[in-house]
């Protein structure tokens, strides 16, 4: 059951969205940049065009599912719902020590209802768990493309079933864990000054700026990111499949699937 469903207009603007966050990310190993100290960490200039950027874009892989009659009502309330939820548990856990139990969250939707629902609500989630703990920064949207690729990528997975489902799902969990702390340091990386054998050299070769950058990840940043991995695997081993039915069972109860039709009246009455 996937309530986003990615058809051929919301796969174009969602691959459109994916693009413009993988050239936010990695531009400045692939270009020179001009940029600089403080204001180029803070991402004054870039960070609220790709703030603005990205609602919009959000926005239309709704709309194209809308026009596609993928999407309904239903599946917009319980999209608001999960992102509450998403943003409560990022309340809880901000992050503190690599701990965010708000991911299995995620990745279970995406999993139960599919790579457009889950990318949405990834982007929609952050940004409500942002505004609630008051983690508004330049870092925002960049948060926002990382988690919505984590929740895209979990409806992506192989269809399996049963316990090998749940395996699967953790593996993928810990794995999305890692990866996202490993992603998400690039935002600041290229414009901050570790030494010479961490910090990004503007102008050496990608293969020497992606070793250094690997050193560097190695060096501070796993030991967050494998825990926030293992915690995200563990909710999913313990909580994975009863949450997994309860969303299945929600979406064949709502019939998510189901086109509504209107009856004409008039034959009714005659």
């Amino acid at each position: 059951m996937r309530l986003v469903r990615l058809k051929p207009r919301s796969t174009a603007t969602l691959l459109l969205a994916s693009l413009i966050g993988l050239l936010a990310f990695g531009w400045p190993l692939l270009w020179q940049s001009s940029q600089g100290g403080a204001s180029a960490l803070g991402h004054t200039t870039d960070a609220p065009w790709l703030f603005v950027l990205l609602l919009p874009l959000l926005v239309a892989v709704v709309l194209a599912e809308l026009a596609e009659s993928g999407i309904d009502a239903k599946v917009i309330s319980l999209l608001g719902m999960l992102a509450a939820v998403g943003a409560a548990l990022r309340a809880l856990g901000p992050g503190t020590a690599g701990l965010e139990p708000g991911f299995f969250l995620l990745i279970l939707a995406g999993r139960a209802f599919g790579a457009g629902f889950g990318f949405v609500l990834g982007a929609v989630s952050l940004l409500a768990g942002a505004m609630i703990s008051g983690g508004v920064g330049p870092w925002m949207p960049f948060q926002m493309f990382a988690c919505a690729w984590v929740g895209c990528l979990a409806g992506l997975l192989p269809r399996l079933g049963g316990r090998l489902e749940l395996l699967l799902l953790a593996a993928y969990s810990m794995v999305a864990g890692v990866l996202y702390g490993v992603v998400m340091n690039l935002w600041f990386w290229p414009y901050a000054t570790f030494g010479s054998d961490f910090s990004f050299i503007p102008g050496d070769s990608l293969a020497e700026n992606l070793h250094r950058y690997f050193l560097f990840v190695v060096a501070t940043s796993l030991g967050w990111d494998i825990p926030r991995g293992i915690l995200c695997a563990v909710l999913v081993l313990v909580l994975g499949r009863p949450i997994l039915n309860a969303f299945r069972r929600t979406a064949r109860k709502a019939a998510f699937d189901v086109p509504v039709v209107f009856e004409d009246g008039s034959r009714s009455n005659g």
